[in-house]
Formats: C-alpha cells, sequence, structure tokens
C-alpha cells in the first residue's frame, strides 16, 4: 500500500493505493490520525484502493468520528466498484459522503459547514 498526502488550500486529501487490510490498515491509521490532529477536512481518494477489509474500515470510521467531534468531516472519492461494494454492503455507504471526484468532494465542503 502507498499512501500519499496533499493539501489542497484548507482541505488535506489522502490518496491511497493498493490494498487496505489487517496490516495496512495501521499504516493509514497513522497518516489520517496525524492529519487530524491538525485539520477539519480531510478527503480520501480510494481511486487506486483495490481492495478494503473491515480493519480498513474500521479506521475510515474512526477518522470519521474524530473529525466529526471537532466540527469537521471525512469525504471518500473516487471508489473502485469492488470498494464501493464493500461500503454499501456494511451499511457504511450511509455515514461516509461518498464522490465521483475531487472537485465535488471540495465543493461539498464549502464554508456553509
Amino acid at each position: 500500500m502507498k499512501i500519499t498526502e496533499e493539501s489542497i488550500e484548507n482541505i488535506v486529501m489522502i490518496a491511497v493505493s493498493g490494498r487496505i487490510d489487517l496490516i495496512t490498515s495501521r499504516d493509514l491509521e497513522t497518516v489520517l490520525n496525524r492529519a487530524i490532529d491538525k485539520n477539519q477536512w480531510i478527503i480520501v481518494d480510494l481511486k487506486d484502493t483495490e481492495y478494503i477489509s473491515s480493519s480498513g474500515l474500521r479506521v475510515l470510521l474512526a477518522g470519521l468520528k474524530r473529525l466529526k467531534a471537532k466540527n469537521g468531516d471525512l469525504r471518500l472519492i473516487s471508489l473502485q466498484p469492488v470498494v464501493r461494494e464493500v461500503f454499501e454492503i456494511s451499511g457504511l455507504s450511509n455515514l461516509f459522503s461518498l464522490h465521483v471526484n475531487l472537485k465535488e468532494a471540495v465543493n461539498s465542503l464549502s464554508p456553509k459547514e
């Protein structure tokens, strides 16, 4: 798994490529928690994520809860069909804000929030 971070205005985008599983989810958790400590708005790009396990879902859900507690939010973008299906089957697609692309997600995080 490879993780990259990029700042776009006052939003941090974390791009994940590869598999998010029991072992690699720890790396994602570290990066996500560090970003949450310093930011209120985070977008996670899953365009190049080919698999996500329950461990990965747990990390993202915990991140979402932490951000909501500080009046922030987390958006997920560009989910591959197999990854989107995991979110839908688990019922988490109702908790997360899923977006087609970066522009849509950034627009959803406008100052109105």
